[in-house]
């Protein structure tokens, strides 16, 4: 605890002298703006930054609505780009500044050492008089705010970009259980196809096309077919029904499906949408998981693919899911895979709970549809409220796949973070890049 005291501490001194930093610029930015060197724009200056300080350390350390920890962390994300934009020109500034007072001083002491015998007093004036101070250059200053303007501007023109933008995955998963009947069999997964927010029919079915193309063996759904009733789909229901496999294609439900943040006239009616929802997976050739499970067999041999309805850990999602039905009667398979929309279920129930589950797959966080995703590096605001939001993780024999999603959420937009098709190649054995961890 006092580690983390220290952590914090840390972090707000260094975000305050940014600040105070980044405020330094602004009032030499123009000369004819002289709102910026006014007392009242530093207090409200301050009043921002402390409470986008404070609203960061209470969305990582407290419990409180997702919306309302998106929205900081949103906020804050675009600032400090901001700022971090701007801080090289003020760092090349301070630079140009420093080596002009250099030779302002060396200058001033060459004058100051010149002999003047007919005039004595020149020598203490000039000695003791104070170098003025050197001005801000008004051009690196405006340069600054532009180079700080512009990351935004492109986060904005980006976002439509990358709506459509499909890219496929692909990784190796390997399960030391695994039969060899299925040792090299391919299965595919997409997640949060969110068809209410659609608005390009050709692009979605291009999605649809460049999964089928890969041929997996058998695909998973991880939830979130709708955004909050099931007549969302009903003009996309067509190009998923595309989404088949030859041993199957198996799905389960998100928090949206639930018609949750709807507004209903009474219980039936919301019944009634999450029934119409269920037989869309249905009519799609879908075989929906509600807390249950499949054998899955190849040449005799068998895997267990279960499913649950959503569980989350954040207090405003539902945990419909109930892991002690879907584990039941699977003591026998070698290998179970479970479809669970949300990745915050793998730390808080499946590890300490449920030992027996090999791989978890899930999609839920959306990567927040922006940040940065290599194949050796990513990062997102997101990261903040979830330990688990895009990739592949372990821990033990146990792992977990987060899916970023086919579709989109709350902005009609994706920066650095594309809508993903995730296909697994399904390996008999240990993952070699954790053997040669364990060993080092």
């Amino acid at each position: 605890m006092k580690g983390q005291a220290l952590h914090i501490i840390f972090l707000v001194a260094a975000l305050l002298l940014i600040d105070l930093y980044v405020l330094s610029g602004l009032r030499g930015v123009s000369k004819k703006w002289l709102f910026l060197k006014k007392r009242p724009f530093h207090i409200w200056y301050w009043i921002a930054s402390v409470l986008l300080i404070t609203g960061l350390i209470f969305v990582v350390f407290v419990k409180m609505g997702l919306v309302i920890r998106l929205a900081f962390v949103m906020l804050f994300f675009v600032v400090f780009l901001f700022k971090i934009s701007y801080i090289p020109f003020l760092l090349i500034d301070d630079v140009r500044r420093l080596i002009l007072a250099i030779k302002n001083r060396i200058f001033r002491r060459g004058v100051s050492h010149t002999p003047l015998s007919h005039t004595p007093q020149s020598d203490i004036s000039i000695s003791h008089t104070p170098l003025p101070a050197i001005p801000r250059s008004e051009f690196l200053m405006k340069a600054g705010l532009l180079a700080g303007a512009i990351p935004l501007a492109a986060l904005k023109l980006n976002m439509k970009s990358g709506l459509y933008d499909y890219h496929v995955i692909r990784r190796k998963l390997y399960l030391p259980n695994l039969p060899k009947a299925f040792d090299g069999i391919k299965l595919g997964q997409i997640s949060d196809i969110h068809s209410g927010s659609f608005f390009n029919k050709k692009a979605v079915r291009g999605g649809v096309e460049m999964l089928m193309r890969e041929k997996a063996d058998f695909i998973f759904f991880t939830g979130d077919l709708v955004n909050s009733i099931s007549d969302e789909v009903k003009d996309y229901q067509d190009i998923f029904s595309k989404v088949k496999a030859p041993l199957g294609v198996y799905s389960c439900l998100g928090n949206h499906d639930y018609g949750d943040y709807a507004w209903w006239p009474n219980a039936e009616a919301r019944r009634k949408n999450l029934d119409e929802l269920i037989g869309i997976h249905k009519t799609m050739g879908w075989d929906l998981l509600m807390n249950e499970n499949r054998r899955l067999k190849v040449d005799g041999e068998e895997i267990g693919i279960l499913g649950i309805e959503n569980w989350g850990e954040l207090s405003r999602f539902p945990k419909y899911g109930r892991m002690d039905l879907a584990v039941k009667n699977t003591d026998d398979l070698p290998v179970k895979l479970l479809l669970s929309h949300d990745p915050s279920h793998w730390r808080a129930q499946v590890l300490p709970q449920y030992p027996q589950i090999d791989a978890m797959f899930s999609g839920h966080t959306h990567g927040m549809q922006m940040g940065v995703r290599t194949e050796h590096f990513q990062w997102s605001p997101i990261q903040y409220i979830y330990n688990e939001w895009a990739g592949h993780y372990h821990q033990g024999p146990q792992q977990l796949y987060v899916n970023v999603g086919y579709g989109f959420l709350g902005f009609r937009g994706r920066v650095g973070i594309l809508p993903e098709i995730t296909i697994f190649e399904l390996k008999t054995g240990t993952d070699p890049a954790l053997k040669k961890h364990n060993t080092t």
